[in-house]
């Protein structure tokens, strides 16, 4: 295309322009020129027309003239049917331009399987092998015990209290706390079981009671049992067992959280901390941070107690082992062993508690003596997470079973079932979404303790406040934190507030937990999870399919029974997606690979159509077949079965396989489908091939960024092929080329690379950077940014795809039409610069050489 040959204005003529050099006659102005043939092959019906019309020939003209008319509607019809076919299969169920955020349920499964498999042994931890490793005397309770069920009342002895003051390590702000309780007598410590705050409250009253009453009696532990609490803690502090007991210290721990619990409130806290004045004595009352210990925490007597540093526990604790060796070297040979990236991984938390702290540094120090091999120590490193888990599972519901009678002797009162098992759900919903925005993460625990409260008592509607969530409480139980990023809503990001567990072992050590040591937890968490298949945000219901792979892992017949088959033959695509997903993700253990291909191979010789869109879905992230090869003779023989009935869902994932390495593979047998004698396989190539210039590389890419083609996710797949794998170029050219010159694909194939060009002319794809109708993008910075960046991909394409002066006029006839759109027109000097993109100069001199000749 010559500069001055697009230097006219579109608005001096807003209809479309007449084919470049195309005779006026019976076809349409707007049409492209027609096809010719390229490298001595045809494909699909290309040049069909001319063959009838020499069979016309020999027809009278009446004849002649009907049998043009219904070849001409059967030619629009399979137009239409080709355009169908190349719009997303995944957005049927909302109607015919329901839409699907591909990309977005790409990066949902990706961090999903991140949060899940991080290099762990998921399905072989056995909790048992901390005991076979001989560690020694470790004093560190490794089952879970509820606060104060196991408290016994009676005096702390001395010994213990030493041990204290040498190995305890001080939180921040400790010295604010002692202040506190020095000037009020009472505090109302809060914290999360097993941070360290009953050894913080007892390091606090040793202080204090320094020069208080002795021999075993200067520190109480309260068995909370016994008596009415705080008010059975003021008639021991009056009189006791042996009469005023003046200097003590006591310590009593309340569990709130059990049903007909209640908080004690501020008149009973003051007439308490009146006695203890009277008796010059002090006490410490530890709650669990919760809704239910919110008041006590927000009145004069009630703060936090912050948990102490890990690595400083870590230390203090070595130190104590390795006393007895008396290796001045061998603590710091434990700190470089503790920095180990293995080391680090295994334990696979953010932070250390004080029990967990010590286990650790009992772990390295019988490393270092040689007690322990590095497979042990890893072993015993990994166990911390399950016990965890372990702990906060273990027991919740057991004070159901005791539950108070409501005064008739016969009916139990349990009001507080939710409010029990809400923390219990949010650990699970925040193990299964973690990552996703805290109000996703909420909404889903939400769901659960429903489900969960059904389960245990059927017979009862649960209950639950409305204004007694308490994030900070939540967020304290679950060791998890907040951070700000970015979440997917309606196909853009926005800056929201996201949630993690604190810690990268305790997602899949609490769906272990749950899976493999509660079985009656199995039916609420299924029915709670076949609901989050519904939800439409990516983050989540793709989230939920990666857990649900998980599990299905760790009992593959339980999982696949009640979770992969029951949605793999539903009406919903977004079901289907999800029993996909979680086909893939327990793909991708070797241990269960053989069993997910022969399941899919089945699905797709003999199973419904649902199971046939299923198992299609799964081939396309390309685990779920022995090769390649495998994968693409399954989806043809979707895709071609009952008349194409679902060779769109087939294209797209052939789409997908084009992201892996053995790219080359799936090309080479697009051209052999292009050339097939069916119809059916020539559609499949065709759809596939269109399908590929209008995806995006972040709709269908399992990478992470750092990859060639994970740095470019704002590109068109076609484009970034072209530009990371440009051994490929040409093939991809030829394909592109089949499309454009075969009738029943023409339109929508100039359609598609009309957006590959505006792409690199005027950004990304969408108005101002995102998404908009027609899939382009518009002329904000970001897009413009965009559309420089992927110029190298038409740079390669364009001149592959017109190597003829019949190519070149097609292309100069797509310019013109989009010169001419009134709607979003190109420029000349957009017009000039692709067209300088796909001719090179040389070839353009060429060209003017043989026109002035």
């Amino acid at each position: 295309m010559a500069d001055e040959a697009v230097a006219e204005p579109a608005s001096q003529n807003p209809q479309k322009p007449q084919s470049p050099r195309e005779p006026q006659g019976s076809r349409s102005p707007d049409a492209p020129p027609r096809g010719g043939e390229r490298g001595g092959k045809r494909g699909g019906d290309r040049g069909d027309e001319q063959a009838q019309g020499e069979a016309d020939a020999h027809d009278g003209p009446e004849a002649g003239d009907d049998e043009a008319a219904e070849r001409a509607k059967e030619r629009e019809r399979a137009a239409d049917r080709i355009k169908d076919l190349t719009r997303d299969p995944l957005a049927e169920e909302d109607g015919e331009d329901g839409p699907t955020d591909l990309a977005a349920a790409a990066r949902a499964r990706r961090a999903g399987r991140k949060l899940l498999t991080s290099g762990r042994d998921f399905t072989s931890f056995d909790r048992s092998r901390i005991g076979h490793a001989h560690i020694g005397d470790i004093n560190v309770s490794l089952d879970a015990r509820r606060s104060g069920v196991a408290m016994r009342g009676g005096p702390v002895p001395e010994e213990e209290l030493r041990r204290l003051r040498r190995a305890h390590v001080e939180p921040a702000g400790y010295v604010r706390l002692r202040r506190a309780l020095e000037s009020r007598r009472l505090l109302v410590l809060g914290g999360a079981p097993g941070t360290g705050r009953t050894s913080t409250a007892l390091a606090l009253l040793d202080e204090v009671t320094r020069d208080g009453a002795g021999d075993g009696g200067r520190v109480r532990r309260v068995d909370p049992h016994q008596g009415e609490g705080v008010r059975g803690l003021v008639g021991e502090v009056n009189g006791g067992e042996g009469g005023e007991r003046r200097g003590t210290g006591y310590l009593l721990e309340l569990a709130l959280d059990r049903p007909g619990t209640l908080p004690p409130d501020e008149m009973d806290l003051d007439q308490l901390a009146s006695t203890l004045a009277e008796g010059d004595a002090y006490a410490v009352v530890v709650v669990s941070v919760g809704s239910a210990a919110n008041p006590l925490l927000a009145g004069r007597y009630g703060m936090v107690c912050p948990p102490a540093p890990s690595q400083e526990l870590v230390t203090v604790r070595l130190r104590e082992r390795l006393e007895e060796a008396r290796d001045h070297e061998a603590l710091e040979r434990a700190a470089r062993i503790a920095e180990d990236p293995e080391v680090i991984e295994a334990v696979g938390l953010d932070d250390l508690r004080p029990a967990e702290a010590e286990l650790l540094a009992s772990l390295l120090a019988e490393h270092l003596l040689g007690s322990l091999s590095r497979e042990e120590l890893l072993s015993g490193c990994r166990s911390i997470a399950a016990v965890q888990a372990h702990e906060w599972f273990a027991g919740v519901d057991r004070a159901l079973a005791a539950a108070p009678s409501s005064g008739d002797g016969r009916t139990p009162v349990r009001s507080a079932t939710a409010a029990l098992f809400h923390p219990v759900a949010f650990r699970i919903a925040l193990a299964v979404l973690g990552g996703g925005s805290h109000s996703a993460v909420s909404a889903a625990a939400h769901l659960l303790t429903w489900e969960l409260s059904v389960q245990s008592d059927p017979d009862s509607t649960p209950s639950r406040p409305l204004f007694c969530d308490d994030p900070d409480s939540d967020r304290a139980l679950s060791r998890a934190r907040s951070d700000d990023g970015a979440i997917d809503v309606a196909g853009t990001e926005v800056t929201g507030q996201l949630i993690f567990y604190r810690g990268s072992a305790l997602p899949a050590a609490v769906l272990a937990e749950i899976w493999d040591r509660h079985f009656p937890v199995r039916a609420p968490v299924v029915r709670w999870l076949r609901l989050l298949a519904d939800d439409p945000r990516p983050q989540v219901s793709v989230r939920a399919a990666v857990a649900a792979g998980e599990l299905s892992v760790r009992d593959f017949e339980y999982g696949f029974g009640e979770l992969v088959r029951p949605l793999a033959e539903a009406s919903s695509p977004r079901r289907r997606v999800f029993a996909a997903t979680a086909l893939d993700q327990v793909a991708g253990h070797a241990s269960h690979r053989k069993a997910v291909r022969k399941v899919v191979d089945d699905w797709s010789r003999y199973g419904t159509a649902s199971l046939r869109w299923t198992a299609a879905m799964t081939l396309g992230h390309g685990r779920a077949a022995d090769s390649v090869d495998a994968a693409l003779d399954a989806l043809a023989r979707i895709g071609v079965r009952d008349q194409g009935r679902q060779l769109a869902v087939a294209s797209l994932n052939v789409v997908r396989l084009l992201t892996l390495p053995e790219c080359a593979t799936v090309l080479r047998r697009l051209g052999q489908w292009a050339e097939h004698r069916r119809e059916e396989y020539q559609d499949l190539a065709l759809v596939t091939i269109v399908r590929l210039a209008t995806t995006g590389v972040d709709e269908v890419l399992d990478d992470e960024p750092g990859t060639p083609l994970g740095d470019r996710g704002d590109w068109p797949l076609l484009l970034a092929l072209a530009v990371t794998r440009p051994e490929l170029t040409g093939t991809l050219a030829d394909l592109l080329w089949t499309a454009l010159n075969t009738a029943r694909s023409r339109d929508v194939a100039f359609d598609a690379l009309e957006a590959l060009l505006r792409s690199a002319s005027r950004g990304e794809r969408g108005e101002g950077g995102e998404r908009g109708e027609g899939g382009e993008r518009g002329e904000g910075r970001e897009g413009r940014e965009g559309g420089d960046r992927m110029r190298p991909g038409l740079a390669a394409l364009l001149p592959a795809l017109t190597s003829d002066e019949h190519d070149r006029q097609q292309l100069e006839w797509l310019l013109r039409r989009m010169m001419r759109d009134q709607d979003r027109p190109l420029t000349t000097e957009q017009a000039s610069a692709l067209w300088r993109l796909a001719v090179p100069a040389r070839q353009r001199r060429s060209d003017e050489e043989e026109s002035h000749g």
